[in-house]
C-alpha cells in the first residue's frame, strides 16, 4: 500500500470517526456518569464491536446480509430496538452519577457489564458492516497481497477510534463538573436520551 493512499485513508478515517455517533456518545455518557476509567471498559467494548464488524467486511460477510435481506431485516430491527431501549433508559435517567471530586460512582456497573455494554452499542448496527465494506476496498491496491493491507487498514481504523475515544470520553469529565445540579442532569439524560433515539429512528427508516 503506498504511504500516500494511507495517509488519504488516516484523514479520512479522523473525520469520520470524529463525528458523534452511538458509539462516541455511549463513551461520553459513561465517562459523565462513572467517571473515566470505567469509560475504559464501555470503549473497549465498542472498539471490540468495530473490529468484529471490519474483520467481517474484510472476510466478505457483507455480501452474505446483501444476499440474505430476511437476515439483514433482524439485524436491524435488533440495533433499533437496543438503541431505543437505551434512548430510553437516559431519558427516564436514574443512574447514579459521579459527584464531584470522586474517582468512580457509586452503584457503577461492573467491568464486564460496560464493557457488554460498549459491545451492543458498536454492533447494533449492521448498516456499520455494508458501508465499511464498500469503504475499505478502496485503500486496498489489487495488485498486492490483500491480506495485510486490510491489516493495516483495520489496525489504522482502531487506532483512530482510540484516540477519538480517549478525546470523548476526557470531554465527558468536563461535561460532569457542569451536572451538579439535578436540574442539569434532567437536561443532560433528555438530551441524550432524545439523540439515542433519533439513532434509533435513522435506522429504522433506512432500507437494505
Amino acid at each position: 500500500m503506498p504511504l500516500q493512499t494511507w495517509w488519504l485513508f488516516l484523514c479520512a478515517v479522523f473525520l469520520l470517526s470524529g463525528t458523534p455517533g452511538p458509539n462516541m456518545l455511549h463513551v461520553l455518557t459513561r465517562s459523565v456518569r462513572f467517571g473515566l476509567g470505567p469509560s475504559v471498559p464501555a470503549a473497549l467494548g465498542c472498539l471490540s464491536a468495530l473490529l468484529i464488524v471490519l474483520t467481517g467486511a474484510a472476510a466478505g460477510l457483507s455480501a452474505t446480509l446483501a444476499a440474505s435481506p430476511v437476515l439483514f431485516e433482524i439485524l436491524r430491527y435488533a440495533g433499533v430496538a437496543y438503541l431505543i431501549y437505551l434512548g430510553l433508559r437516559c431519558w427516564r435517567g436514574g443512574e447514579p452519577m459521579l459527584e464531584p471530586g470522586a474517582a468512580r460512582a457509586p452503584r457503577a456497573p461492573t467491568a464486564a457489564g460496560l464493557f457488554r455494554g460498549g459491545l451492543l452499542v458498536g454492533l447494533s448496527n449492521p448498516k456499520l458492516l455494508m458501508f465499511t465494506a464498500a469503504f475499505l476496498p478502496q485503500f486496498v491496491d489489487p495488485a498486492r497481497a490483500q491480506g495485510p493491507q486490510f491489516a493495516v487498514l483495520i489496525a489504522t481504523f482502531l487506532g483512530v477510534e482510540t484516540f477519538w475515544f480517549c478525546i470523548y470520553g476526557l470531554g465527558g469529565r468536563r461535561i460532569a463538573r457542569l451536572l451538579a445540579r439535578p436540574r442539569a442532569q434532567r437536561l443532560f439524560d433528555r438530551a441524550t436520551g432524545a439523540i439515542f433515539l433519533g439513532f434509533g429512528a435513522a435506522l429504522l427508516g433506512t432500507r437494505h
